[in-house]
């Protein structure tokens, strides 16, 4: 199977979550587009391969001007068939982040290879974009929040239950508790059911994000004693919900995974 590593052209690069798979086409240092489709276990490679291959219609993005592709995977049963769903829709091979891979961070934890492809993604994105030291939220199934320093190192984060995580736990264990929509009240003090419900969930997870930074900032000494500050950077489906109402600064790049996707592809390019 072609790789057409050598020849000018456009990156497939595609994330696998619990939810929600994001795909993107970068040209260079360019993301053209990132989208998201559902991640079902149930779909075939066939399946994958018309919805990659619809997105790219939309785009009006000819499949052989692709050159390469990447892909990184929270959910393991599903590699495989990404992988051939890609062959099928463009032609190439694609990279698989895993052991071999090269990705220029150094990861000081317990167990490095425990750490999620998405979380070393994001932080390889957010060295490359916005420098070290940086702490980067990533609002998906799971909120996750990893810590690079000074040095560039990845020494660590937390993980916390995903505000969509959170409302469907609550509804499911309580009769009187409906589904909502996952968007802000005018007002932290709800004055009914459904206000009360978002004001927890919306205002509640920019709280506990708030909270994190300033513990995480002040545990690894970030803007003290000399040591810079940190870039504070949120991703992912859900981070346009919840960052506006935080009051910390944290800066918003959707297209966080897909720029460290590109980073990692030219680290391992031929």
């Amino acid at each position: 199977m072609k790789t057409r590593k050598n020849e000018a052209g456009m990156i497939l690069a595609i994330d696998m979550g619990n939810t929600n798979i994001v795909i993107g086409c970068v040209d260079k240092e360019r993301v053209i587009f990132e989208e998201r489709v559902s991640t079902d276990l149930s779909k075939t490679e066939l399946e994958y391969a018309i919805s990659f291959k619809t997105v790219l219609e939309l785009y009006k993005i000819d499949p052989t001007s692709i050159k390469g592709s990447i892909i990184s995977s929270v959910v393991p049963s599903l590699v495989n068939i990404i992988k051939e769903a890609v062959i099928k829709t463009v032609g190439v091979v694609p990279m698989i982040v895993g052991p071999g891979i090269k990705t220029g961070l150094n990861i000081l934890m317990d167990q490095p290879r425990q750490v999620g492809s998405d979380l070393i993604v994001d932080a390889v994105g957010a060295i490359h974009e916005y420098g070290a030291p940086a702490i980067i939220i990533d609002l998906g199934t799971a909120t996750t929040i990893s810590v690079v320093d000074e040095k560039s190192n990845y020494i660590g984060g937390a993980i916390l239950p995903g505000i969509r995580v959170s409302h469907d736990s609550l509804v499911s264990r309580t009769a009187q508790l409906p589904k909502i929509s996952l968007d802000a009240p005018e007002k932290a003090i709800g004055k009914n059911t459904v206000d009360c419900m978002k004001s927890g969930l919306v205002y509640g997870n920019a709280a506990c994000i708030d909270g994190m930074v300033k513990r995480i900032v002040k545990e690894a000494g970030f803007g003290q004693n000399g040591k810079p500050r940190a870039k504070v950077i949120a991703t992912g489906g859900l981070a346009k919900v919840v960052i506006p109402h935080c009051e910390e600064k944290i800066l918003e790049d959707p297209e966080l995974l897909i720029k460290g996707l590109k980073v990692i592809y030219d680290k391992n390019v031929d």
